[in-house]
C-alpha cells in the first residue's frame, strides 16, 4: 500500500522515497530510471513485463509531464496487461483501490512534473 504522496516524494509501507519508483507486491524497486527521462518506453518497463502483472499504474507526475506513447500501451496489452495512465496523485489512489480488491497490480509512480 501506498501511504501518501506529494510533489517528490512518495511514502510505501512507511518508507519514503524521493526519486521515482515502482512499487510491485512485496517490493520496491527504488530509483527507477527511464532511457528518456519524459517519456516512458518498453525497455524501462523490463522488471514489469517479467512480473506480468493484471494492470500496470502509470503515475505520470504532478503535472503529468511523463507521457506514456500509444505504441508502449499497445504493446503492454498484448501482452495481457491493462494499462491506466493518470497523473500520479489519481494514479497512487487508483493503484491502492486496485491492490485492496486483490487485484495483481504494479504501479510505477514519476514523482515530480
Amino acid at each position: 500500500m501506498i501511504d501518501s504522496y506529494s510533489f517528490g516524494s512518495i511514502v510505501v509501507d512507511g518508507k519514503r522515497y524521493t526519486q521515482d519508483i515502482i512499487v510491485f507486491p512485496g517490493k520496491v524497486k527504488e530509483e527507477w530510471w527511464r532511457k528518456e527521462g519524459h517519456s516512458l518506453s518498453l525497455e524501462d518497463l523490463e522488471e514489469v513485463i517479467e512480473f506480468s502483472p493484471e494492470i500496470l499504474v502509470v503515475g505520470t507526475g504532478y503535472f503529468g509531464v511523463m507521457k506514456v506513447p500509444e505504441e508502449v500501451k499497445e504493446a503492454l496489452k498484448r501482452k495481457g496487461i491493462s494499462v491506466i495512465v493518470e497523473k500520479t496523485k489519481q494514479a497512487v489512489e487508483t493503484f491502492n483501490r486496485l491492490f485492496k480488491e486483490g487485484k495483481k497490480v504494479v504501479g510505477a509512480f514519476h514523482l515530480t512534473c
